[in-house]
């Protein structure tokens, strides 16, 4: 590799760092601060749920806005500093807001800015580096690392062992979580990226002069795909397994602070990115022996142990830990994979597309959802998640909801999804 493309490819990994950085470093820890804020509030599991769920909104409102600017206007990079130039401004005044409503829209106002540069990125690096599938994965690294960093930066620790008390240093704030303090940490990171964006190198739009297609930037023209029948249940059961995922991301690192982590949870849980990053290596060498069906399915499975574990060992910390240990199976072995069988099954001239439709159903709709039926839910079953005695007193009913879904998709596709083996 030449010194010109070391160089760049260690600007793009510092750009992946900054990514994920800003998004780990408040979004692990929402839930933590919304019980804090809104405490009291009627329907406070309502309103975690309705937070979460205005990412997956962004996400699938986000395509349209990266097809119709950035593919055709504006370069990539130029866009990327804008949203979060705007987004770290955002971020700083969501960390006042007292009021849930008026929290929920600045949130979805936010991530209509952040989702977009999701896609943006991968786009600043594929544009700019002479070999993706060399390069690539070592610049998208950083940005599992940078969510890690978050983590334990937030949490002032590395799993108890190590103190990195660089938040109390500079506040005198011990439980972070709890505050807005990761809002405020996000806000500054996020101008500075902002700013940092402006020397990335430059990206002219793509499809300058192209005519603007509503379907094809939601991945739609994809959707004769699901007329064959294993794609299909394939496609069902994507969507159906994410509804399960949401209660994941929204109320694991709540449930674990209360019943045995504390202000630690976060650091804890950058055990389900560390995982992430082991099990990626693993899956060629898993997906070669198991095929594509009993890969996904063993993905279902994991969520149905994760959540089964929570549910029925919620005082056990070692338990705590290996469910979110899971995450790596879960993730990897699932969405991994399902992105390898759209790839493998899509014909070259709507593949694009047809990955576009799976992060629809997946992290749009399916999510969507599922953010929606965990704060119903968790308000029905009158889940108190401020405390651990209401965790204690409503962990089996609230996971084991998913636990069920999980399973009850796992068994859907086993049965209906008829292909021997692909690799």
């Amino acid at each position: 590799m030449s010194t010109t493309q070391s160089n760049l490819q260690l600007r793009l990994s510092v750009m992946m760092f900054f990514q994920f950085f800003i998004w780990g470093g408040f979004f692990v820890t929402m839930g933590s601060y919304l019980l804090e804020v809104f405490k009291g509030a009627d329907g406070i599991n309502s309103i975690i749920g309705s937070a979460y769920a205005t990412h997956n909104w962004a996400g699938l409102l986000a395509p349209l806005f990266v097809g119709l600017i950035a593919d055709r206007y504006i370069n990539a990079e130029r866009v990327n500093s804008f949203c979060h130039l705007v987004g770290g401004a955002l971020l700083w005044y969501a960390a006042g807001v007292t009021d849930p409503g008026t929290f929920i829209w600045v949130m979805f106002a936010y991530f209509m800015l952040f989702m977009p540069t999701l896609a943006l990125v991968n786009a600043i690096s594929f544009a700019n580096i002479e070999n993706p599938d060399k390069q690539f994965p070592g610049i998208r690294v950083w940005g599992t690392i940078g969510w890690i960093v978050a983590g334990l930066v937030v949490a002032q620790t590395v799993l108890g062992w190590i103190d990195i008390p660089l938040i109390k240093a500079i506040t005198g704030v011990e439980n972070a979580q709890a505050t807005n303090i990761p809002l405020k940490m996000c806000a500054i990171m996020s101008l500075i990226y902002g700013v940092y964006s402006f020397t990335l190198p430059a990206t002219p739009p793509q499809a300058k002069g192209q005519a603007f297609s509503f379907s094809k930037a939601l991945g739609l023209d994809a959707i004769k795909l699901m007329t064959q029948r294993n794609f299909g249940i394939f496609a069902l059961c994507s969507f159906l397994i994410c509804i399960p995922l949401a209660f994941y991301y929204a109320r694991t690192n709540d449930f674990i602070s209360a019943m045995a982590f504390g202000q630690e949870s976060a650091s804890f849980m950058t055990i389900g990115q560390i995982s992430e990053v082991l099990f990626m290596l693993l899956v060629p060498f898993f997906l070669l022996r198991l095929g594509v069906k009993w890969m996904l399915l063993v993905g279902m499975l994991a969520w149905t142990l994760r959540y089964f574990l929570f549910a029925s060992f919620p005082e056990s910390p070692a338990l705590l830990v290996a469910g979110i240990a899971l995450h790596g199976i879960c993730y990897d072995f699932f969405f991994v994979t399902g992105q390898l069988y759209v790839d493998r099954k899509a014909p070259k001239d709507i593949r694009a597309s047809a990955q576009g439709l799976f992060a629809l159903l997946t992290y749009g709709a399916g999510m969507l959802i599922g953010n929606y039926i965990l704060g119903w839910w968790g308000d029905n079953i009158n889940l108190d998640g401020s405390s651990q005695a209401g965790w204690l007193d409503g962990a089996f009913m609230f996971w084991i909801m998913p636990s069920a879904l999980a399973l009850g998709v796992a068994i859907l596709f086993l049965i209906t999804f008829r292909e021997k083996k692909e690799v």
